[in-house]
């Protein structure tokens, strides 16, 4: 079969499930989108990936990562393989001394470590057809109206930028000690910004 290859295009709050996290894969080149579902720990360490942070002790992905890494294996990529019963499911591809292993993953712990690997995500058309959407320019349009409008009709929280500098750094320690990391990444990028 041909593999499509995804990337990572949003990673945002559930609507349907609360407590979970839905990332968004993008069809590189095409414009269909693979919404998936994740937990919110799996989301947390997608994030702290994402934006390059690095926490005063490893995360349970960071230390998957650096187990493969001592043992010189690396994840070649992976490949989201299946969709039975609304539940994905994907393979690591990894690679060590030339051999090359394909082992069975949870689709969240798999895109966690194709961050940290910076590894391809690959699915096939069969999974695109049966769970991928298509935005119009016009549906597009709408989900951004009635995000603002959820927003405009919500009192208007206190943002980051509101705060002084010490207090950002509390908020940091909080956050990291909290394992916060989403959270964390907002405040060192207010921090940054000053």
């Amino acid at each position: 079969m041909k593999k499509i290859e995804l990337e990572i295009v949003a990673l945002s709050h559930s609507l349907a499930q609360t407590h979970n996290y839905a990332i968004v894969l993008g069809e590189q080149d095409g414009s269909r989108r693979l919404p998936i579902v994740i937990g919110e720990f799996e989301a947390q360490a997608i994030a702290v990936a994402m934006e390059g942070m690095s926490p005063n002790r490893p995360m349970t992905h960071d230390l998957f990562r650096n187990t493969l890494q001592g043992f010189d294996i690396e994840v070649k990529e992976i490949i989201i393989t299946n969709l039975v019963d609304g539940i994905f499911y994907a393979n690591l591809v990894c690679v060590q001394n030339g051999k090359e292993t394909t082992i069975d993953s949870r689709t969240s712990d798999a895109l966690a470590l194709a961050v940290r690997f910076a590894a391809p995500i690959y699915t096939y058309e069969f999974i695109l057809e049966q769970a991928g959407i298509v935005l119009e320019d016009e549906q597009e349009q709408e989900v951004q109206r009635a995000r603002r409008g959820r927003a405009a009709a919500q009192p208007k929280p206190k943002t980051l930028a509101d705060f002084t500098e010490s207090e950002l750094e509390e908020q940091l320690e909080e956050a990291l000690t909290k394992e916060d990391y989403e959270r964390a990444a907002k405040i060192r990028d207010e921090m940054n910004k000053r």
